[in-house]
């Protein structure tokens, strides 16, 4: 019995893996490869820059490198006054001047 759904390589699959697309447009259509190592040489520093150099939109447009900046910094920061570990209390305090004390039920 054979499964109706189909599987797609990741390799053709441009929603899955944007970066396939963005790698062929502009690494792999550009470029004019010697030889095998020539290859190697120049994917590596191109993933070398795409990981660290160039801002990402899932980053706010900012580089890795600089977003892991900001997150160290904020991470090694110590914690504001507003952001201390006490827990908040959930009902206002009752205003003064309003009793407290429970209404008296009739017996009965």
């Amino acid at each position: 019995m054979q499964s109706k759904t189909t599987i797609r390589s990741p390799l053709r699959s441009g929603a899955v893996f944007p970066i396939n697309g963005r790698m062929r447009d502009e690494f792999l259509n550009e470029t004019l490869f010697r030889n095998l190592a020539h290859a190697r040489d120049l994917f590596a520093a191109w993933v070398t820059d795409y990981n660290t150099e160039r801002p990402h939109s899932a980053l706010g447009y900012q580089t890795p490198a600089g977003f892991a900046q900001h997150l160290t910094t904020a991470i090694a920061r110590p914690a504001a006054r507003d952001e201390g570990s006490v827990r908040r209390a959930i009902a206002q305090p009752t205003p003064k001047g309003v009793n407290q004390l429970p209404a008296p039920v009739a017996a009965g």
